[in-house]
């Protein structure tokens, strides 16, 4: 006999639901915060095999690959952006590349956007290097 459940538990659907729909919120708030920023937003949750974005986003000759994360604190959203997660949206971000070759030549940059509640989004500007 397993020490694991083999079925889902009870209320699992409906949490990850609400996860789905906090992240869905926190992107769309982290889109308001680069338009009100000058940022011109090219992409959302772009997604292929090897790794997603959840926003990609230029404002001049800047690309910025934007990992947005609604945690319950900023240091628990930063945290959760794992150097595993950073090569899957670099991995997201050259696909990116390939298909949009005319982006080539911007300089590129890794954000995160950090979504609390009751405190204002907090944009971290080139969180990490790929």
């Amino acid at each position: 006999m397993s020490a694991y459940p083999t079925t889902p538990r009870a209320g699992d659907g409906e949490r990850r639901r609400r996860a789905f729909r906090r992240g869905r919120k926190g992107e769309f708030l982290a889109m308001l915060l680069l338009r009100l920023k000058g940022y011109r937003i090219l992409a959302r949750s772009f997604r292929v095999p090897m790794g997603e974005v959840d926003i990609v986003a230029r404002r001049r000759q800047v690309l910025a690959f934007v990992e947005v994360k609604s945690r319950d604190s900023h240091a628990a959203a930063i945290e959760a952006v794992t150097p595993r997660q950073q090569q899957r949206i670099a991995r997201a971000a050259a696909a990116f590349l390939g298909r949009h070759p005319h982006y080539q030549f911007y300089t590129l940059r890794f954000d995160i956007i950090v979504i609390c509640r009751r405190r204002w989004p907090r944009h971290l500007v080139n969180a990490w290097s790929a």
